[in-house]
């Protein structure tokens, strides 16, 4: 995973809240076990009509979300099923960040182990981010570091996010290679843990 220290982006704004799973990335497209390609599908009903060609109107269609890294979202997001899918969906099409007033818990979790960081905030910053929606240059910055999203006035909100899926993100690893990083820690781990039980079964 790349790792996220510090992100400055333009919004692509989806104020709809509840927004499940099956909406990020319908059932369908469940069958791949590979995190690359997902983000063509992403939004998929909602982003083409029925023969395939794009709706022009929703927000990923258009030329200003091409290249911004953050999506602000309605309330309660990445609620329904539990599909790794869906940040692999997003990732894929390029967000670093979802920022919103909930997440899910299960889509949360899912997103922090896939490079994909759940912004939360207070339903009164959320109101002024939603006001730059009609400002396609407006770009906030995410500090992970100092747990920060700043506005283009200058005002800031702190976030929560966990100890060690902070670690992670800032290291740029995912369970497994936290782990690895420790590996000679732990081999000297087992090595005296093996001696340990050794001499006790000997006793």
């Amino acid at each position: 995973m790349e790792p996220f220290t510090t992100l400055t982006s333009r919004l692509v704004t989806l104020p709809v809240d509840n927004i499940d799973t099956d909406q990020i990335i319908p059932a369908r497209f469940l069958k791949t076990t590979e995190k690359t390609g997902l983000g063509r599908s992403l939004f998929a009903e909602w982003r083409y009509r029925v023969d395939g060609s794009p709706k022009p109107d929703f927000v990923l269609n258009q030329p200003e979300a091409v290249g911004a890294e953050v999506l602000l979202a309605g309330d309660n997001f990445g609620c329904g099923s539990s599909r790794e899918h869906a940040p692999w969906a997003l990732t894929d099409f390029g967000f670093r960040a979802v920022i919103s007033t909930s997440f899910a818990d299960i889509f949360r979790n899912n997103a922090l182990k896939n490079g994909l960081l759940p912004v939360i905030v207070d339903a009164a910053t959320h109101q002024r981010l939603l006001g730059l929606a009609g400002d396609p240059s407006a770009a906030v910055t995410i500090d992970l570091d100092s747990q920060t999203v700043r506005l283009p006035d200058g005002s800031a909100a702190v976030f929560p996010i966990d100890g060690f899926s902070k670690t992670c993100l800032l290291e740029g690893v995912d369970q497994l290679g936290y782990l690895l990083l420790h590996q000679a820690q732990i081999s000297v781990y087992e090595q005296t843990h093996e001696l340990r039980v050794d001499t006790l079964a000997l006793a």
